[in-house]
């Protein structure tokens, strides 16, 4: 797989609960709004340190996407889900 090379960001980061690694600035959070379900989601427009899974098509509250799990790429927990367009 390969030596994993971790960014740090400068500035207010959204970290890892798991880790603490750091995954996305505060600037670039778009919206607080989202809700999955375990709960609360953010939608951000840029991330780092994580590792995109597998393409699966998923019913959402807004309806059919294409999404992909996303992990920590330190600690391996899922973290969340990226919407992917073609």
């Amino acid at each position: 797989m390969g030596r994993i090379f971790v960014v740090e960001l400068d500035g207010q980061a959204y970290r890892c609960k798991f880790c603490k690694t750091h995954l996305a600035l505060s600037e670039d959070l778009v919206s607080r709004s989202f809700h999955c379900r375990h709960g609360k989601a953010y939608l951000f427009s840029n991330t780092v340190n994580v590792v995109v899974g597998a393409l699966e098509e998923r019913m959402m509250l807004s309806g059919l996407h294409t999404v992909a799990d996303i992990f920590c790429c330190c600690c391996g927990q899922i973290i969340g889900w990226k919407y992917v367009f073609f």
